[in-house]
């Protein structure tokens, strides 16, 4: 089962707050938002196709994914998964993803510093690399198993500026 990731952090987001349940209602800035919106063009430019956008709950996560499968015209193939948030567990994210058909191409939209461990962790075998992933940011991983030790290819990692470039 090969399934591919299109992994898109956020975009820019308002000031952190120190209470947990207000940071998770923080939702992008008005640029955060300007950003998002290029990236999302620039995506759809590029003809990717996604089975499935999966984004955190958290809301500058899910503005950022509604944002994108509204230029693609995927909000139906949007949802909302708890593996995906800040403190989620890649090892409960894998198993979801191991139940999709296989031969799937899934946006997954998120926080770091998840993301690029999530990255680091699939394309090194279980170790950690350091990759930083910047905000509106994006990577593909080819992913070529899901069971015991998840392993994949990273295909690219882009910033905004970069993603703009190419469409």
């Amino acid at each position: 089962m090969t399934v591919e990731l299109v992994i898109l952090r956020h975009g820019e987001a308002g000031n952190r707050s120190p209470s947990a349940s207000k940071d998770f209602e923080r939702g992008l800035t008005a640029s955060g938002r300007k950003e998002i919106e290029d990236v999302a063009k620039s995506i759809n430019g590029l003809k990717l196709v996604f089975d499935k956008i999966a984004t955190s709950p958290l809301t500058r996560a899910r503005e950022t994914a509604e944002i994108v499968a509204k230029v693609m015209k995927k909000q139906k193939d949007l949802e909302v998964w708890d593996e995906l948030k800040p403190e989620g567990e890649t090892a409960d994210l894998y198993r979801r993803l191991s139940k999709l058909k296989g031969e799937s191409c899934v946006l997954l939209v998120g926080h770091e510093p998840y993301l690029s461990g999530m990255i680091s962790e699939l394309i090194s075998g279980g170790k950690r690399s350091r990759i930083l992933l910047k905000k509106g940011g994006m990577a593909k991983v080819d992913v070529d198993s899901l069971a015991s030790r998840p392993s994949g290819v990273l295909r690219w990692l882009l910033t905004p500026r970069q993603i703009k470039k190419m469409s």
